[in-house]
């Protein structure tokens, strides 16, 4: 099986993939990065699988810190790879220009307008999940702007962003209305895109931003993924510790973010952490909620620690695939699912649609394990004739159209 750098959500083209293959400061460690990026494609895709279908997060054990562990914060690694996939295609270290610079941004303008219209698609299914894609396609053309920006521009704009989103929304709130997502089967266009659906243009663009940075730098170098891994620590450790430090040393702040939400506990990792994007007042719909870090709060804290996750995530995957090269066997199935990650997302949608897993009474567990082996399955198999997954090959073919203008 070969590394897919053109399956992200959405995948990349795959002379990207070549290109990254053959830079010649990276060497046999390029395949391991383009590995390493779909073995945590496929995390990210078994974390969202996990929140949609799987034993609530305060059923407690194992499982039930598993399940807690994936909330939000598979969605934001989805987000952050969607920007590594943004840089693929644009030029990954050096920024195409001219001609290629110009069919690459219709590449993406293309991806975004089919994402928009299959999130779309998905959303009207009606299920009780909110599908993620539409949203993405909107990431894109907001991000798209940025293109030709290096690592360290990138990285103040994703924290400023991170910094001013929430609290613009915050203040817009009485304006677009109550952060409350559509009803099931509804889509509210651009004001869900960007307010209020589930996952909110304003406060969600900083993880694309920050993987378009992180793809800006040289991954071969081991110096360089230790302070990534560091900047990874360093962010989980202020967004979830400083809400900890916040809602305890701020008079009134749990009290208040309590009874907004009415649960009983306040750690800030898991308030709200089981619910699902959208189901609560954006915030608890008090001020004090702005300090809150749990999965989906859209505060700054929340932002920060979720990213420095995803980063942790991104260079571990990576490190232990140039490390390991033994270990690619086994995790060959996972890194089969990352490589086909918008076909995985759009079959357990299809598949909730189909199944109606809400009316199913089987254990939420046995659902989920079914889940991961059917597509890890599907994936394997399909990987061992195509190099792309089907919706990534028909994307693929989509945006082959880029390549009409001169």
């Amino acid at each position: 099986m070969t590394p897919h750098a053109d399956s992200p959500l959405p995948p990349a083209d795959a002379p990207s993939s070549a290109r990254e293959r053959s830079e010649p400061s990276t060497g046999a460690p390029g395949v391991g990065r383009l590995f390493g990026l779909d073995l945590a494609r496929g995390l990210a895709v078994f974390g969202m699988y996990a929140v949609h279908v799987g034993p609530a997060p305060d059923q407690g054990g194992v499982i039930g810190f598993l399940m807690e562990l994936a909330q939000g914060r598979s969605s934001a690694l989805f987000a952050v790879l969607a920007g590594f996939a943004v840089a693929l295609i644009t030029g990954r270290r050096t920024p195409k220009t001219g001609m290629a610079g110009r069919q690459a941004v219709a590449k993406v303008v293309i991806r975004a307008v089919i994402l928009l219209a299959l999130g779309t698609a998905l959303t009207l299914t009606g299920t009780p999940v909110v599908p993620i894609l539409a949203f993405y396609g909107l990431f894109f053309l907001l991000v798209l702007p940025l293109y030709r920006l290096g690592a360290k521009p990138l990285a103040l704009i994703a924290a400023g962003w991170a910094l001013m989103g929430p609290q613009l929304l915050y203040v817009l709130k009485p304006v677009v209305g109550d952060r409350a997502f559509p009803t099931v089967g509804e889509a509210d266009g651009l004001v869900s895109l960007l307010f209020t659906g589930g996952y909110p243009a304003l406060t969600w663009v900083p993880f694309v931003i920050a993987g378009m940075a992180v793809a800006r730098l040289d991954l071969a170098a081991t110096a360089v993924r230790i302070r990534l891994a560091l900047t990874g620590v360093a962010l989980a450790v202020t967004g979830y510790g400083g809400s900890w430090l916040a809602l305890r040393l701020v008079p009134g702040a749990a009290e208040a973010v309590r009874e907004a939400t009415g649960r009983p506990g306040m750690s800030s990792m898991s308030s709200m952490s089981s619910a699902s994007p959208g189901s609560e007042g954006i915030f608890g719909d008090t001020p004090a909620g702005m300090l809150v870090a749990s999965p989906h709060s859209e505060a700054t804290l929340s932002i920060v620690g979720n990213t420095g996750v995803a980063l942790l995530v991104i260079t571990a995957c990576l490190a232990a695939m140039d490390a390991f090269p033994r270990l690619r066997r086994l995790t060959k199935p996972v890194i089969a699912v990352g490589s086909m990650s918008l076909t995985a997302y759009v079959y357990h949608i299809v598949a909730i649609w189909l199944l109606d897993t809400e009316a199913l009474t089987v254990p939420p567990l046995y659902i989920l394990l079914g889940f991961i082996a059917s597509i890890t399955v599907l994936a394997t198999l399909w990987s061992r004739f195509f190099q792309r997954g089907p919706l990534e090959w028909l994307m693929g073919r989509a945006t082959g159209m880029a390549r009409r203008i001169q």
